[in-house]
């Protein structure tokens, strides 16, 4: 019986049409074509295959395949359906993100090149009369003869040499032909890779490997949770996990919270696999559209078997996956700010349910959604409590900075006298530390002292941050940049100061306290430049930088074993924000900001400087006690029904007109309470705590249940029956992290 293929057509329109499937056309869902749209020719994506409906006219057929496979396997497909229906987007945002726009585009192609190849070198008596008949033949041999496997790249041979490999060809000297050429992402970012052998595997080490390799066996392996304090060697765990999997044949997917780490994360992975460095490939959101068609093909054809990326490398065409991996689980950048805004890390699960492989996630802090997971079964649970090289847990001790203040009579220092004195002692031992400030900039604010006016960004409702080194005032919610005002804009008084600090001051302060120490300071600013990351680490790692300052970029996976010294210079600046998340976010970058120092053969220390010394998660971490900030916050979520206790979602509009992004979302409320099903709780709508937003004002609904599916189906089915006005944007958010 002949059937139609259900085609998403590409662009913004999300259109789907069916198409009949001319004879002898093999056709599958994932597959390319080209298809007849209106008076042109389009490409689109095979969705299904549906029986032929009952209509009265002939259906326009399929003009032909751009591709004879399917570039979307049934997994993937069926995983973009599955991220469809449950956070509520349509399916061709979801195909994005399956097949990158590079993949998809026809402008895209491999890079090839002309090489010319020697089978077997010329007997003496030919090469003797090339010499004196066609010297420049004669040249192009001897070249190619001490080439590697004896080709070259015909550039590589100089100009003129056309003429002269056609004559060669002709007469059988050589031949010539098309390769492609990889565009390495990793080629001048990674330095030269210096082979690794597995490590001596310590007792705990040894327990969580052997219960990974068995749960492979299952044909059903469940996801685990690796929880191993900082330092406790989980990557050594993952890379003997990996080596045993790609021994059988399969492949391996990696995925890091940032991409920041991936570079490191590579540099692991192909120090260890080093016979087969060919076969790592990388995704991530900064490769040029080159380089991720020529990856995104590569992991297609089975050539690279371990990928390693960011959350988009969750949807990695790999074939036959064993394994997935996914470092420090609990970070919040695995969800997707913009639509579609799945998690990677709970798709990695669920790729990991239908591909029947092993998927683990590890970190020292939990997200308390995996620690929930592991406490009702749904996931097992591995542990190492103690560090790989033995050494104690980092000695935290907290600074009550109101006593600092009270101490220097008025506001309190940047350092404490306890971190001053701290790194004097341990740089005159000629070790390194770490100074950790969540904030990048000079000064958080400019202020006027007589009227009390704060130099706001125009499109957003925050202050603007002074950056010193630039000499500029920016928005770090926008971008937005305005020139450091010499009085106030608005009293015109001179005395305008400036509130509060951030890394560039610490790194002023530095150089004044510390001259004799060398200083460097990492965030968003500072590494502008491609591969000043790297560059940066690297100097640290070979003590050519005593300090380091920086930002969240230097909170994790970093392994200096030099480090005796962490400083926290403001601990409180993610607790007091309105999330019900904030004390796990605070007591998890303590952790891991911690877990930097004493990772070497010497003891490691922090010091906390905090305004709010007896606040849970700050106690918590200073013992390194993830089981009693566990227990204590899991209560709190489970009086209030917050996640793991429940699902929420955020439903947010956003207008330049603030009445009628307010007006819009208060409609919408009145029709999703209308035949509200059992067990879902709607909140009211409410400006968002950072009601404007780059020039658009913001207001939102947060709502609650036991059950994601009827809570994302009736919120689409409201939206799909609202009219929204031109100039309002509305977005329903699944499992919202972010609700500011």
């Amino acid at each position: 019986m002949p059937v139609n293929a259900r085609v998403l057509i590409d662009g913004p329109s999300e259109l789907v049409f069916d198409y009949a499937v001319p004879a002898g056309l093999d056709v599958r869902p994932g597959c390319r074509v080209r298809i007849p749209l209106r008076r042109q020719s389009a490409t689109g994506t095979v969705l299904s295959m549906v029986e032929p409906a009952q209509v009265d006219f002939a259906l326009r057929e399929l003009e032909s395949l751009i591709d004879p496979e399917p570039l979307i396997t049934p997994v993937l497909l069926r995983m973009g359906e599955w991220i469809a229906d449950y956070y509520g987007c349509g399916i061709e945002t979801v195909i994005r993100s399956l097949l990158p726009e590079s993949v998809r585009s026809e402008e895209n192609s491999a890079k090839t090149r002309r090489v010319a190849v020697l089978d077997a070198v010329p007997d003496v008596t030919v090469l003797e009369k090339l010499a004196k008949r066609a010297p420049r033949q004669h040249a192009i041999l001897t070249l190619l003869a001490h080439a590697p496997e004896m080709r070259m790249a015909v550039a590589d041979l100089g100009d003129g040499s056309a003429a002269a490999l056609k004559t060669m060809e002709k007469s059988g000297l050589l031949r010539l032909e098309v390769e492609d050429v990889r565009r390495d992402p990793e080629a001048d970012g990674v330095d030269e890779v210096i082979e690794s052998q597995p490590l001596l595997l310590n007792e705990g080490q040894q327990c969580a490997l052997d219960a990974i390799l068995t749960n492979l066996k299952d044909p059903a392996p469940k996801p685990i949770l690796l929880l191993g304090v900082t330092g406790s060697g989980k990557t050594e765990v993952y890379l003997q996990a990996a080596r045993h999997v790609l021994d059988l044949g399969k492949t391996v997917l990696v995925l890091v919270p940032e991409i920041s780490l991936t570079p490191q994360t590579v540099r692991r992975f192909k120090a260890r696999f080093a016979a087969m460095q060919d076969q790592v490939a990388v995704l991530h959101s900064n490769l040029s559209q080159g380089e991720r068609f020529d990856e995104w093909h590569r992991i297609r054809k089975g050539i690279a078997r371990i990928v390693i990326g960011a959350r988009s490398a969750v949807f990695a065409p790999l074939p036959d996956l064993g394994l997935i991996l996914v470092d420090e689980e609990h970070e919040n950048t695995y969800k997707q700010e913009n639509v579609p805004r799945y998690h990677g890390r709970d798709v990695a699960v669920l790729r990991a349910a239908f591909e029947s492989c092993g998927i683990v996630l590890g970190s020292a802090t939990p997200s308390l959604e995996s620690w929930h997971n592991t406490q009702t079964g749904k996931y097992d649970l591995l542990r190492l409590d103690q560090r790989a090289d033995g050494q104690s847990m980092p000695l935290v001790r907290i600074v009550d900075m109101r006593l600092e203040a009270a101490k220097h009579k008025g506001a309190p220092a940047v350092l404490s006298d306890k971190l001053r004195t701290a790194l004097e002692e341990r740089l005159a031992k000629g070790e390194q530390a770490i100074l950790f400030l969540n904030r990048r900039g000079f000064a958080r604010s400019l202020q006027c002292p007589k009227c009390g006016h704060v130099c706001q960004c125009p499109h957003c409702s925050v202050a603007l941050t002074y950056h010193r080194t630039d000499e500029r005032l920016v928005c770090h919610v926008c971008g937005h940049q305005a020139i450091v005002p010499r009085k106030c804009p608005e009293c015109k008084d001179p005395a305008i100061i400036l509130q509060g600090y951030g890394t560039q001051k610490v790194e002023e302060i530095m150089a004044k306290v510390l001259p004799q120490a060398k200083i460097a300071r990492i965030d968003a600013d500072a590494m502008r430049r491609k591969h000043a990351l790297r560059d940066t680490l690297n100097a640290f790692k070979t003590h050519k930088i005593d300090v380091l300052i920086g930002t969240q970029m230097i909170a994790k996976g970093l392994h200096f074993p030099n480090v005796t010294l962490v400083g926290i210079l403001n601990a409180d600046l993610s607790l007091h924000v309105p999330d019900f998340r904030a004390g796990e976010r605070t007591f998890q970058l303590i952790t891991q900001v911690a877990g930097r120092a004493g990772r070497g053969e010497l003891e490691g220390e922090v010091i906390v400087q905090t305004f709010t010394p007896h606040s849970p998660s700050i106690q918590y971490a200073r013992r390194h006690d993830f089981d009693g900030f566990s227990e204590q916050e899991m209560e709190f979520r489970r009086q209030f029904g917050f996640p793991p206790y429940g699902h929420c979602a955020v439903l947010t509009s956003r207008s330049n007109h603030e009445r009628r992004a307010e007006f819009t979302l208060q409609t919408l409320h009145l029709r999703l309470a209308e035949n509200l099903p059992v067990g879902i709780s709607l909140g009211e709508v409410l400006p968002s705590p950072l009601i404007r937003s780059h020039g658009q004002f913001r207001f939102q609904i947060t709502l609650r249940t036991n059950r994601a599916r009827p809570l994302t189906r009736h919120v689409q089915q409201v939206l799909a029956r609202t009219t929204l006005p031109d100039d309002v944007t509305v977005v329903f958010d699944m499992d919202a992290l972010n609700f500011s």
